[in-house]
């Protein structure tokens, strides 16, 4: 009988899968679509590297350090900081320590003010009853056009346009920025999921049908019921929520467009946030070939600009006029590659929510991002706690024994 049975092949679940192999446990992975990886993938598209969404590594994560081998990413990284689009054109608000020659550039922008400086560091040192983002921002200060700045920025990282996330888990997240400046693998996001799945034989085309909780769990595929010793479920919420009973957290929805324009609208690496509120719907846009060259043919370029995914669904025509507004270009005529709508991009993390590990029935556990933490350092944290309380708990039993 299989000592353990993982059912998806997400970075949660390949991460669980390397930390009970490593303790030599017989492990199987089945994953129900045609390749490992889950929200994480990347295309090749007429000579261009497209990502499935807008997604970047921080080498910052401490759980992507203890997973892979970060440098064999070979990170194209973006400029440590922001560029705000204005009337005027944009500004780059920047890290004075890794990028020296825009110090004059941001300290004269007028729009981190000493005031909001004091204000954003009270509340990026706010402890006590987790609340919502929006509330916390508000309760500490943070207002002027730097409030803008940082609720477009955050929107696009949670896929959350009201600002109703914990502000604890924000604030975790802001930290990671703070420490680490992200970047996408040369080539592209899917050579993180290749990385997670070198030492995992993954079954690929095995769609799990039923989980069968008790001493001995069991699933079903194929017609087939298999044993085991214990059952992971690294799967999205809902199919989580289907397989085993749990409640199924909400999750936020994200549409990336890929553009490929003739020139690039500017030669920076940094990602561009609106700094004037309720112009479009775009959330975040950048060059991608400005920080990775290789994501494109020789001589061509290629930009991202991201959407949240809500009730209003933008149209095409409403997101090139609002990338062309934070460019100061015209975007009407630029080719469209892809656009990519991901519904659940993210788990919907609301205030007081923790990061924990779920046996849900006997035998039965929850792993991924929905449990860790929306983020890649969530899904993989996840996967390593699951995989180690089933650890203790083996150790446990022969103890008891």
């Amino acid at each position: 009988m299989t000592d353990v049975l993982i059912v998806g092949a997400g970075l949660a679940g390949l991460r669980a899968a390397s930390v009970l192999r490593a303790a030599d446990l017989e492990v199987r992975v089945l994953e129900g679509s045609c390749r490992a990886g889950g929200r994480i993938a990347t295309d090749s598209v007429d000579g261009f590297l497209l990502d499935r969404g807008f997604a970047l590594v921080n080498p910052a994560y401490p759980e992507l350090r203890s997973a892979i081998d970060v440098d064999a990413l070979a990170l194209q990284r973006f400029g440590r900081g922001v560029a705000v689009a204005t009337d005027a054109g944009q500004t780059v608000l920047a890290d004075p320590l890794r990028h020296r020659s825009r110090v004059g550039e941001t300290l004269g922008s007028g729009i981190v003010t000493p005031r909001d400086a004091v204000a954003l560091a009270r509340w990026f040192a706010s402890r006590g009853r987790d609340r919502d983002l929006r509330g916390s921002l508000d309760a500490a200060g943070v207002t002027g056009q730097l409030r803008a700045v940082l609720d477009g920025f955050l929107s696009g990282v949670l896929a959350d346009t009201a600002g109703v996330t914990s502000a604890a888990f924000a604030r975790t997240l802001v930290g990671f920025f703070l420490r680490g400046t992200p970047g996408v693998p040369r080539a592209g996001m899917g050579h993180l999921a290749e990385l997670l799945a070198e030492d995992v034989a993954v079954e690929i085309g095995r769609r799990v049908t039923a989980v069968e909780p008790g001493e001995r769990p069991a699933v079903v595929v194929d017609g087939e019921r298999l044993g085991a010793s214990a059952v992971i479920v690294a799967t999205d919420p809902t199919t989580a929520g289907e397989l085993t009973g749990a409640p199924v957290r909400p999750m936020r929805g994200l549409t990336t467009w890929w553009f490929a324009p003739d020139a690039a609208p500017v030669d920076h690496p940094f990602i561009v946030v609106d700094g004037i509120r309720g112009r479009g719907p775009v959330v975040n846009t950048c060059v991608m070939t400005n920080a990775a060259p290789g994501h494109a043919p020789a001589g061509r370029h290629l930009v991202q600009a991201s959407t949240v995914l809500d009730d209003l669904a933008p149209s095409e025509a409403d997101v090139r006029a609002h990338v062309g507004l934070l460019y100061g270009t015209d975007a009407a005529a630029w080719p469209l590659l892809r656009r990519d709508v991901l519904p659940h991009a993210l788990p919907d993390l609301r205030a007081g929510w923790q990061p924990g590990t779920a046996e849900v029935t006997p035998g039965v556990h929850l792993a991924g991002d929905h449990i860790g933490g929306a983020s890649i350092n969530g899904a993989l944290a996840s996967g390593r706690r699951t995989a180690e309380t089933l650890l203790a708990a083996r150790a446990g039993h022969r103890h008891g024994r």
